[in-house]
């Protein structure tokens, strides 16, 4: 859920507190450089400090309090990220930020900024926004759940079919002259990772001794999965031409794609079950509501027709 808050326009310089350069809202915000925030010897890391009520106050401006909880809204936004600073001193930026933030909207506030029709609008969109993703958000946990996101792993593995894989070198060259050559060098005893690191035109594996890992047939150019996928483990081919060039490959092993664990597919299961939720809870909202399009909406294209095969 993107939450985002305005950027303040003025940069608070000027005095040293508990040892940070008040950097602000713009400071803080822009990501700008860091390095100043400190005197010249940083301070010893400080003790985990106990955790703190949400409605702790931490600081007031003009009487109006900020507490403990609207720090953690502001620590969630992706814009105040600062990554490499410590809690203790992220906490103090984050303090200050929420006080130029909250002096700028008193002074907006006083100026009848809000009453105008525009940011009503733009208010009203917001409101929506936060509610729709919250929302979407609290119910999408409802269908991630642990149970689900296993049953999901599951089925998808049964369904699998088993894949072969090959783990290949090759060296690349322009012409099959060339090829030809450094087939026989190789043939004739030459190490085929140092060949490749001194004659091949790829450079994605040239530095790698032209090692280009584990692939199944589709990963590449019909000619080159072909020849690799017929030949035996240490065999060394004849020049393969493909719209790259000319390759000799050696093939260093062959195996069953191996499954990926429940571990290592958590995280795309889990996303995949939040967006199919939050999307299916869209449709059925829709299908719930009156939907109504006035003559101001503006029309939708139609698609394309599509020529048949």
């Amino acid at each position: 859920m993107i939450k985002s808050l305005s950027r303040s326009g003025l940069l608070r310089t000027g005095l040293l507190r508990t040892g940070l350069l008040r950097t602000g809202a713009v400071a803080l915000a822009l990501g700008l450089p860091l390095a100043s925030a400190r005197a010249q010897a940083p301070a010893a890391p400080a003790p985990a400090a106990a955790p703190v009520a949400p409605e702790t106050v931490v600081a007031k401006v003009n009487g109006a309090p900020i507490t403990a909880g609207d720090l953690a809204i502001a620590a969630e936004d992706p814009a105040l990220s600062l990554p490499g600073v410590d809690d203790a001193q992220k906490k103090a930026l984050l303090v200050d930020y929420m006080i130029d933030l909250k002096v700028g909207a008193q002074a907006a506030e006083a100026a009848k900024i809000g009453d105008s029709p525009d940011f009503q609008r733009k208010l009203a969109y917001f409101k929506d926004k936060l509610l729709l993703d919250e929302y979407l958000e609290r119910e999408a946990k409802k269908a991630a759940t642990p149970e689900a996101a296993k049953a999901l792993y599951d089925q998808t593995v049964k369904a699998m079919k088993p894949e072969e894989e090959a783990h290949a070198r090759h060296i690349l060259v322009e012409s099959e002259d060339e090829a030809k050559k450094i087939a026989a060098r190789i043939k004739g005893g030459e190490d085929f990772a140092r060949v490749a690191a001194e004659v091949s035109k790829d450079p994605g594996s040239k530095t790698e001794g032209g090692d280009l890992g584990w692939f199944t047939k589709e990963r590449m150019v019909a000619p080159f999965a072909e020849a690799a996928f017929k030949m035996s483990p240490g065999q060394v081919s004849d020049p393969v031409k493909t719209q790259f060039g000319w390759h000799v490959i050696k093939l260093e092993e062959k195996r069953t794609k191996p499954v990926p664990t429940f571990d290592e597919m958590k995280e795309q299961v889990d996303q995949y079950l939040t967006r199919k939720a939050q999307q299916d809870m869209i449709l059925k909202l829709r299908e719930g509501a009156k939907i109504e399009r006035t003559a101001a909406a503006p029309a939708v294209a139609p698609a394309p027709a599509q020529k048949a095969p």
